[in-house]
């Protein structure tokens, strides 16, 4: 068993901690043991050295990212989506120089953005959502190009790359067990698309959660902050990301205005910049954006014209632009008659409501000030009116008399069953 490659044990009902067992595979390349009930932190096993994609979304995992998956350089994968991970994103993650896909979605993680992240020169895939990030989203990020790269390089496993023994020898030392069925036929050729058929990843773009299987992968690129609590304004070098397919800031605390930049983004399909504390008009220039198809500047607090309805932005209708008080222009069914003012833009407040935070200090404060303030209400009014004072006071002796009549017929009657029993 030492001698395993790629274990499967994805969509069951394993419970308990990862077993650390599994840090004597030196060998394994692929696992995948999201969808399931593991808790505990994760393990750090420094004898994964070939260790490629690292699957563990969807489990209670807890703790911080210590250094579980420090040093790993050849790691291509890490999905960590939708557990209760907490603490910072470590500084080692610049060192996993082959890491191409990083989702750390849905967790508890907080701190700043570290700039080592801007060292992942493969990465094709970020998302940070849902989470605690504060602080100001890093320059750099425009220095990772996202550009489609042949990740067919870095995903290859032992005996993919040549028809013949190598191919078979990784076939019987791979241990497959999943929920789903994989194709199954005697071609030497399948071997070569196994890891394609097995790598699936789930990314938010376009409105929607679309899931990413195999080759496609090596087309796919995007960055996902939204619901954060990212302060400052957007670094303008973001619009040099020009290969990037996906951008999503949404629900954030972001200030300033919509760079001009962003026009240079020509691969973009789907931005996202809704529910922030902007200022300003949205720039013109965004309609040179031709692959375009969904763009939300809801809830954002800028002003002015809508941009012109032409080529991709004739297809968005008012629910992108809504929110907007002082936002004017087709498709909003509000026409300029005048020059927009930015004066006295009302501050949008559903951002941590829409992606699922609550601030419990405030709910437990306002409940008791409610609360409160109904009782001295009634307090005072019953003191300034007699009639109803005593009207209130009758109605109370009334409930309790009511209540000890009940009580006191319903013992006797409970008492009494025995013994009309025995009588007859």
């Amino acid at each position: 068993m030492t001698s395993l490659i790629a274990i499967d044990l994805a969509k069951n009902h394993l419970e308990g901690p990862i077993p650390v067992e599994l840090c004597n595979l030196k060998f394994l390349s692929f696992f995948d043991l999201s969808h399931n009930n593991l808790s505990g932190s994760i393990p750090s096993c420094s004898n994964w050295s070939e260790i490629k994609h690292a699957h563990l979304n969807k489990n209670r995992l807890t703790s911080p990212i210590t250094s579980a998956f420090k040093g790993y350089s050849s790691l291509v994968t890490l999905n960590l989506r939708y557990n209760y991970l907490t603490g910072n994103i470590p500084n080692w993650i610049g060192n996993l120089s082959s890491l191409s896909i990083l989702l750390l979605k849905a967790n508890y993680l907080q701190g700043k953005i570290p700039i080592q992240i801007c060292l992942l020169e493969q990465l094709s895939l970020l998302d940070l959502s849902n989470n605690s990030f504060s602080g100001q989203i890093p320059h750099c990020l425009s220095n990772i190009t996202f550009a489609p790269s042949d990740r067919k390089s870095k995903t290859s496993l032992p005996g993919s790359k040549v028809m013949g023994f190598d191919m078979w020898a990784f076939l019987r030392s791979a241990l497959i067990m999943s929920a789903k069925k994989l194709p199954t036929f005697e071609d030497e050729y399948y071997m070569f698309t196994l890891v394609e058929v097995l790598q699936e990843v789930e990314f938010s773009t376009k409105n929607r959660i679309l899931t990413y299987r195999g080759g496609i992968l090596d087309y796919m690129s995007g960055i996902d902050l939204s619901c954060n609590k990212l302060e400052g304004e957007i670094p303008p070098e973001l619009g040099d990301l020009s290969n990037i397919h996906a951008l999503n800031l949404s629900f954030n605390n972001l200030t300033g205005s919509i760079p001009t930049q962003f026009s240079n983004l020509q691969q973009i399909e789907s931005l996202d910049l809704s529910h922030n504390n902007f200022d300003g008009t949205i720039p013109p220039q965004l309609i040179e954006l031709n692959s375009l198809a969904v763009f939300k500047v809801a809830h954002k607090n800028v002003w002015g014209t809508t941009p012109e309805r032409k080529a991709q932005f004739g297809t968005f209708d008012e629910n992108s632009y809504e929110g907007n008080p002082l936002l004017c222009g087709p498709p909003l069914h509000k026409a300029c008659t005048k020059a927009q003012s930015p004066s006295n833009i009302p501050t949008d407040d559903k951002g941590d409501e829409a992606c699922g935070f609550m601030d419990f200090e405030v709910f437990y404060v306002s409940f008791v000030v409610s609360y409160m303030t109904m009782l001295l209400g009634i307090v005072a009014f019953l003191y300034i009116n007699l009639h109803r004072r005593q009207a209130w006071f009758n109605f109370i002796e009334l409930c309790i008399s009511t209540c000890y009549y009940f009580v006191v017929i319903t013992l006797v009657s409970y008492l009494a069953l025995p013994l009309c029993s025995f009588v007859f």
